[in-house]
């Protein structure tokens, strides 16, 4: 059957799927102050970034209608679905939503929505495995089978200059005081198994902290032959640093680096690096 990959716009996909007519992005938006911009393929991040370093209050985010994932099923196919964390946006249901009014209209195709657990580079991460396994011809239940075990076991791990766009928009309940007491150093955050944020460690500089966060993944046995995914906000030179960081240290059988998107730089900012493996 033929298959569609939707992705909601914080998926910072790799050149190979952004050229993919298959895959399909449902753009979120952005709030600052009047303005309000879309995160479409149109999306400028350097004039993002001045306009939220112009602007006094962090940036509002919102998620797609129920009707624009609708829009982007493919009648009679295999429809798979990839959104933010369902703990850190309302995209997760707006797709859910879109996917029950397909059932009720429609009894000739199919659609499943993954729900992340992660953001940014863990959303490629799932991208790119469903369209390798869907690419490959594999049977819709499959697919969601080997990509829900997947996401069951996926990693995120980010390190940025800023945290105030995430703790002002009330992403960070689990962190709040620790975030509030550890201004002079830089955390070393990922998802829970839920797809909520937490402290993993920290340092003093992002350096010292990326250097952690190698040390986790090295820690980790799991990683070995897996693809890491590293996205960036306006620091490929530190994407590039730290992949070559990790080669040292690390069995990663794929290393891609990936720009983040609207969203993405909203909540990463400037110089935020988002890791998943």
């Amino acid at each position: 059957m033929t298959y569609r990959l939707i992705c909601d716009s914080c998926t910072d996909l790799p050149t190979e799927l952004k050229s993919d007519p298959g895959v399909k992005k449902v753009p979120l938006t952005i709030q600052i102050g009047a303005e309000t911009v879309v995160d479409s393929e149109d999306f400028h991040q350097g004039e993002l970034l001045q306009k939220m370093r112009a602007w006094p209050d962090a940036p509002k985010t919102a998620c797609p209608s129920p009707s624009m994932y609708l829009d982007q099923f493919l009648p009679g196919g295999d429809n798979y679905v990839v959104t933010l964390s369902g703990q850190l946006s309302g995209s997760y249901n707006a797709a859910m939503q879109a996917r029950a009014i397909y059932q009720e209209e429609r009894s000739d195709g199919n659609v499943h929505v993954f729900n992340s657990r992660s953001a940014s580079s863990g959303q490629a991460q799932i991208a790119l495995l469903v369209r390798e396994l869907a690419g490959r011809g594999l049977p819709f239940a499959q697919v969601v089978e080997k990509v829900e075990t997947y996401i069951g076991r996926m990693k995120t791990l980010f390190v940025l200059e800023n945290l105030d766009n995430l703790r002002k928009n009330g992403r960070l309940t689990r962190m709040q005081s620790l975030v509030t007491g550890a201004l002079r150093v830089k955390l070393l955050c990922g998802a829970t198994p839920e797809g909520e944020i937490q402290k993993m460690g920290q340092g003093l500089s992002v350096r010292q902290t990326l250097a952690k966060m190698v040390s986790r993944m090295a820690e980790d046995a799991d990683h070995a032959d897996r693809r890491l995914v590293i996205a960036h906000c306006n620091c490929l030179e530190r994407a590039e640093a730290l992949k070559e960081m990790v080669r040292q240290r690390c069995r990663f059988g794929e290393i891609l680096i990936v720009a983040t998107g609207g969203i993405s730089t909203v909540y990463a900012n400037d110089g935020g690096i988002v890791t998943a493996y």
